[in-house]
């Protein structure tokens, strides 16, 4: 299990879906809010990964359940980085 999350992680397809995830949300947040886009958008990545460019590589609902925690963790980051720079910033 900590091979796939560190093997998530390190993702850069995955990194760079939730860092667009993240923007699109700065964009739309007047409209859509924050929050439910942000947890619909880290299961729909964590769903379609491995349901597209996983074969055979094991149970399904193992590298969800992994994408999900990784992708949270991805986005928590991403979030201190822009609080960290709107800080900076003033």
């Amino acid at each position: 299990m900590t091979d796939m999350l560190l093997a998530q992680l390190t993702d850069p397809f995955r990194v760079g879906l939730i860092v667009a995830l993240f923007v699109t949300m700065l964009r739309t947040s007047g409209v859509t809010g924050t929050l439910l886009p942000l947890a619909a958008g880290v299961v729909f990545v964590a769903v379609i990964i491995p349901t597209t460019m996983q074969a055979g590589r094991g149970p399904v609902w193992q590298a969800v359940a992994m994408g999900i925690v990784s992708n949270a963790i991805i986005l928590a980051v991403v979030m201190a980085a822009w609080a960290l720079f709107r800080r900076l910033r003033g």
